[in-house]
């Protein structure tokens, strides 16, 4: 794999950002920011060998600013939301920023999608581009001073892999994610509504009017949410939903329970999507309880995207691993605490293929 390097404009404080682009020996190409771990491109072959960029995105830092629906970026320290805006931790109540309504959404006002990380090149066997950021005590009102690192390698398997690592010195909820929109007939293709997806889960946690998990884990069968063979998108968009819980998605915005949790931390396969029209594949492995399968519902409002693309409904979506939102609400979902002392590691890989 290769790793060069070159500048994407600068924040308001003058802050340089840089682009560095990854490239494997089969001419697999990934652009990353240092801003907000931003996924700006990732170049794959369809079944022709020809290339195309598969995710949404910007030319320039301003439009990150500015009008972004977390195109790329890394997700901290909590993805998802938190009803409320807070949380219970050992007896003391969080009172977080809110930044959707009376819930905080993906880690608040300032995120970790709208930090710059410091940036590392790893060599050897283990390539990569290695970011790392220093989140304080009470940042965002979270507790613990929190050490992150993400890794983004692009191997010769055809496989963009996120490695994450987190420490704190303080027990803290830590739950991070990469928010991609990923449309694999190309980023400006338009609609996603003829993918086909599968999702190795037999049930989800539905949502309430505010897009919060209710607590329940209901089945997925006889029901939109029914991915446990390939199916196409589409088939459950509509402008006019029969079902609640896609009213109050207004589309697919729903996480997924997991059939497995590996033990051991290797990824193991929970997905797959597929575009029959370029006849490319993404296989997506995690070592994460759940995945948000969120369908691109409020595109219309990201604007213009990349080569002056104009980005709407449902032009591209996102398998966000995570653990299930609002968890701390509820003792029978996955924790995402950290305690003091403990490091949390989880990997996510995104392998692309043809067929």
């Amino acid at each position: 794999m290769n790793i060069t390097s070159r500048p994407f404009g600068k924040l308001p404080d003058g802050t340089g950002v840089n682009l560095y682009t990854l490239t494997n020996n089969n001419g697999l190409k990934a652009e990353i920011l240092n801003y907000g771990g931003i996924v700006v491109s990732l170049y794959v072959p369809d079944k022709g060998g020809n290339f195309a960029d598969v995710v949404l995105g910007y030319d320039k830092v301003e439009d990150y600013l500015d009008r972004s629906p977390f195109f790329g970026a890394l997700i901290g320290r909590c993805s998802n939301r938190l009803e409320g805006a807070s949380f219970e931790l050992n007896g003391i109540t969080y009172t977080l920023n809110k930044n959707e309504g009376n819930n905080q959404l993906h880690g608040g006002i300032t995120g970790y999608d709208k930090r710059v990380w410091d940036v590392k090149i790893q060599s050897g066997d283990k390539e990569g581009l290695e970011l790392s950021l220093f989140s304080p005590d009470m940042d965002e009102n979270y507790p613990g001073n929190l050490e992150v690192r993400v890794i983004y390698r692009l191997t010769d398997q055809d496989a963009l892999e996120i490695e994450y690592y987190a420490a704190s010195d303080k027990d803290t909820i830590v739950n991070l994610t990469n928010h991609s929109y990923f449309n694999l007939s190309g980023h400006d293709s338009g609609t996603i509504v003829d993918h086909q997806l599968k999702i190795d889960a037999d049930f989800y946690t539905p949502i309430n009017s505010e897009l919060l998990p209710t607590g329940e884990i209901l089945s997925v069968k006889n029901t939109p949410f029914d991915f446990t063979q390939f199916k196409r998108i589409g088939d459950g968009l509509s402008d006019s939903y029969d079902n609640e819980q896609m009213r109050f998605g207004n589309g697919y915005d729903h996480n997924f329970v997991l059939r497995t949790t590996p033990a051991d931390k290797t990824p193991k396969e929970i997905a797959q999507l597929y575009d029959p029209k370029s006849g490319r594949l993404m296989t997506v492995l995690t070592t994460k309880p759940g995945v948000q399968f969120y369908s691109g519902n409020s595109l219309k409002g990201a604007g213009k995207g990349k080569n002056d693309v104009m980005y709407d409904k449902w032009h591209g979506l996102c398998l966000e691993t995570q653990y299930f939102p609002n968890s701390m609400k509820y003792s029978h979902f996955p924790s995402p605490v950290l305690n003091a002392g403990q490091t949390y590691h989880q990997v996510t890989v995104y392998k692309f293929s043809t067929r």
